[in-house]
């Protein structure tokens, strides 16, 4: 499996980044986030993370966890995330803010895994559910409000 979801923020990349490796500061700015807190915390975005999130099936809210090794990544504006527990066990998580000009700002985050180590359905379960209707919904909401915040700092 793999997914790639990106968006356009109007605020420069610096800013965008503080409010992407935030994660402690997700569940203030980003209402589909139950709670996230470092396990152990060895520096700015830096650290084991644990994090719960709901994923909205119309009315009914189903609730989502996991835990990363969280690290910043080897390019400016960068974190990466490997999943050490939960379904998504293995997964490997890259976002990354590019400059773009004026102010503006690329996101991404690309999420690659081989699925859940479930027999003969693992690999058809990640690519046709867990990951467009689950990583990448989650992914999606999450970019739209950290650009949205990085927005409203960018403007005060």
């Amino acid at each position: 499996m793999r997914t790639v979801d990106e968006c356009t923020a109007r605020a420069p990349a610096d800013v965008c980044f503080r409010m992407a490796a935030n994660v402690e500061g997700w569940p203030s700015i980003l209402p589909h986030y139950r709670w996230v807190s470092f396990r152990r915390k060895d520096a700015f975005a830096t650290g084991l993370v644990e994090m719960a999130a709901w994923r909205n099936f119309g009315p009914v809210p189903w609730p989502t966890w996991w835990v990363s090794e969280m690290s910043p990544g080897d390019e400016d504006f960068t974190v990466r995330y490997h999943h050490v527990e939960g379904i998504t066990r293995g997964m490997d998580v890259w976002w990354q803010v590019k400059p773009i000009d004026d102010g503006t700002s690329h996101l991404s985050i690309i999420h690659e895994w081989s699925g859940p180590r479930w027999p003969a359905i693992g690999g058809f379960a990640a690519d046709h559910v867990i990951g467009p209707h689950f990583v990448s919904h989650i992914a999606g909401r999450t970019l739209a409000g950290v650009a949205a915040a990085a927005e409203r700092e960018a403007a005060s």
